[in-house]
């Protein structure tokens, strides 16, 4: 077969028609335009005769003149099309805010001859539907009620009132691992009695939000399109609106105030309170998610939940107030509540009431933007109302091989009524204990986690001669790994909706110490080291250097049986550990992570036929936790003060700085119905922790 040259090659006859035919289109000169417009403003529809007549006079095919009218009146249309459009949008707007404010003006009508409301026609159907509402629930009532005393013999207006169940002492009894070293009375650690979790589900809101009218979810929506605006603007601004600035050596972005009030001008805002405190940041990364993928996970609030497990202790979605175009992501907005932690008894939690609107902005790059939403209805909850979430949210961009570039704004304000506790001042008045740096180091983590889960050919450990190495096997390692570490963060948060109940508080040495249903006691504080964070968390991880701070072990040497890599850093690893003194059925499973704002190192024991059962690739979520650890953060010291951004320690990166320690244990209980708690039991964990403290500070002096 012979091919033509570069130059004057051959052509086929198919291409040599295709290249005519595009020879033959051509532009219309001005004066044709101008004949056609006049032509088109006394006939929109000419007929075949003035056709032919206008093809003559412009030297133009009937066709052409013909496909020109079609084309400009279908132009014509689509514009007024959008003048309607923009008209009745207009006429809505108005009709909305005459609304609201024909509604205010209702609120302050005084009836002249009995000094309450008037009595309208919509008060009159509003009697009328209560009265049969309750008509119909005293019917419900009755008919439960019938059905009840058949089998309590009773009706239940007859049952007497259920008392509070006042907890009484219970008898601590803690057993080292492999049950050796007992620390005060009591059998040794028994793991059939303890529940698959240690931490409650979703708990009740602090606020139930009122029935949403279609005015109050058309308000949110205009709300949310100019917070997406603001957003936008936020994240792809930068001076003067963002200023970089050098904090530890490491570049970050400080917003403007003066320049944020001049382009986004609140005229209706809140009186501003000495109270309240902005922290706003910026930070930006990649992350190994495609960009669609990171939308529905942050729609959702149980996988966001699940991403965040060490930030966020509750989320919830209250009620959906616009579904996505399609059933997809795109437009969806969803009214939420979620309380945000740090790893710290010593931390109050941050809750939020907040719109989160979604929308794909091009192909490939979607934005999320999240803010407060107050509920005027109620006057009783905005004094308690004391963290405020102005426009924040990420951009998802993306690129290739999976990745996406993620920049995060964070932008809330916090009304401290008290101080935060000293060790964590300098920490959150950075704004790096809630800021866009940790939310985003977080995220990179999680990602290459969930990556790593999917990987088959990352490398792997496994001398107990199980299948850990096979993709099932190590799914459900990392499931029962991860399972752990959120119900160790869930044993640390401050939290109201983890129902643990306090019993002594913090008391002289720092130590809360609360109880879950009479089975599990938790411990936990926080101490400050003298130690970079990075040399903090390589002695945790250190399985030569556990007999230094391991109590429960009683000098015990472990040795590392299986191991599961799921990071690029070798510190974000699972671990099978193995006390050679100890029981050869009783194993430690452990999850250490690490990122450029914090680490953690969690362990519990779990014998040896749990561990086979995850290796196997059952599901272990039947596989009872009794998880301890440590969170491990930096001090934020040489980071400035009252700016009003957020910075970006760079401790663990750089090794400079002191460390946060947190140090969190759970122990069990007897759980039996004649078993009591007393003040010994708790001094019993306050003895113990406070060991702990002990070896730990004389491990670094």
């Amino acid at each position: 077969m012979e091919y033509g040259s570069g130059g004057g090659g051959s052509q086929s006859p198919r291409e040599q028609d295709s290249h005519e035919r595009r020879k033959r289109y051509h532009r219309h000169t001005a004066n044709q335009i101008q004949r056609l417009e006049s032509m088109f403003k006394e006939c929109p529809h000419p007929d075949e005769k003035q056709r032919l007549h206008l093809s003559r006079e412009l030297g133009l095919a009937p066709r052409q003149i013909k496909f020109w009218f079609q084309n400009r009146r279908t132009q014509m249309k689509a514009q007024h099309e959008r003048a309607d459009n923009c008209a009745l949008r207009a006429d809505n707007d108005k009709i909305r805010c005459e609304n609201i404010a024909i509604r205010e003006a209702l609120k302050n009508v005084i009836c002249p001859s009995c000094g309450g409301p008037p009595l309208t026609d919509d008060s009159y159907y509003d009697d009328q539907k209560l009265r049969l509402e309750n008509a119909h629930l005293k019917e419900e009532l009755d008919r439960v009620s019938s059905i009840a005393a058949k089998y309590i013999g009773r009706p239940i207006s007859q049952l007497p009132p259920i008392q509070p169940i006042l907890m009484s002492s219970l008898d601590l009894s803690m057993a080292s691992f492999g049950n050796q070293g007992m620390v005060g009375p009591g059998p040794s650690l028994n793991l059939d009695l303890l529940p698959a979790g240690t931490s409650s589900s979703v708990p009740n809101l602090p606020y139930h939000p009122p029935c949403l009218l279609d005015m109050d979810k058309s308000l949110m929506s205009d709300i949310a399109s100019n917070a997406m605006e603001e957003l936008l603007r936020l994240l792809q601004t930068n001076e003067p609106l963002w200023l970089r600035s050098k904090s530890n050596a490491h570049e970050r972005d400080i917003l403007s105030c003066e320049a944020y009030e001049r382009m986004f001008p609140k005229p209706n805002s809140r009186p501003k309170n000495p109270n309240v405190r902005v922290e706003a940041s910026r930070d930006s990364g990649v992350v190994f998610m495609n960009s669609l993928a990171l939308a529905e996970i942050f729609m959702d609030p149980n996988k966001w939940t699940e991403l965040f497990p060490t930030f966020v202790s509750v989320a919830k979605r209250i009620q959906v107030i616009s579904s996505g175009v399609m059933g997809g992501c795109s437009g969806s907005l969803q009214l939420m509540y979620e309380e945000l932690q740090v790893l710290s008894p010593l931390v109050s939690t941050r809750e939020f009431y907040f719109l989160r609107y979604c929308q794909q902005i091009e192909q490939g790059t979607w934005a999320v933007v999240d803010v407060s939403y107050d509920f005027p209805q109620d006057s009783h909850f905005a004094p308690e109302f004391r963290s405020h979430r102005r426009p924040s949210g990420c951009l998802f961009q993306d690129m290739p091989n999976g990745h996406s570039k993620v920049t995060w704004v964070e932008h809330v304000e916090i009304e401290d009524k008290t101080l935060p506790h000293r060790l964590y001042r300098n920490l959150i008045y950075s704004g790096m204990a809630f800021g866009a740096e940790r939310w985003l180091a977080t995220l990179q983590r999680m990602c290459e986690r969930l990556t790593y889960l999917m990987v088959t050919s990352n490398p792997t450990r496994d001398n107990l001669g199980g299948v850990i190495s096979s993709p099932v096997g190590k799914r459900s390692m990392m499931k029962l790994a991860q399972r752990m570490v959120t119900n160790f963060c869930a044993s640390v948060s401050t939290s109201s909706g983890h129902r643990w109940t306090t019993l002594s508080g913090l008391n002289e040495i720092g130590v809360r110490v609360t109880v879950q249903n009479g089975v599990v006691l938790s411990a936990a504080t926080t101490i400050w080291l003298p130690t970079p964070p990075h040399t903090v968390f390589n002695f945790f991880k250190d399985e030569r250097k556990r007999p230094q701070w391991d109590v429960l072990s009683n000098g015990d040497v472990v040795q590392e049986v299986a191991r599961i890599a799921n990071g690029s850093h070798p510190g974000n690893s699972i671990s099978v550990l193995r006390g050679l003194q100890s029981s050869e059925n009783m194993l430690i499973l452990q999850e250490s992570c690490i990122d450029s704002c914090g680490s953690l190192v969690v362990y519990c024991p779990v014998d040896l036929a749990s561990i086979n059962i995850a290796m196997s690739g059952e599901d272990p979520s039947h596989i009872p936790l009794l998880p301890n650890g440590f969170s491990i953060l930096p001090d934020g010291q040489g980071e400035q003060e009252g700016d009003g951004a957020s910075t970006s320690s760079n401790s663990i990166r750089s090794g400079s700085g002191g460390s946060l320690v947190t140090i969190a244990l759970q122990i069990l209980v007897s759980s039996l119905p004649s078993a009591k708690l007393n003040m010994d039991s708790v001094a019993n964990v306050n003895n113990l922790i406070g060991s702990i403290i002990h070896q730990i500070k004389a491990s670094f002096t």
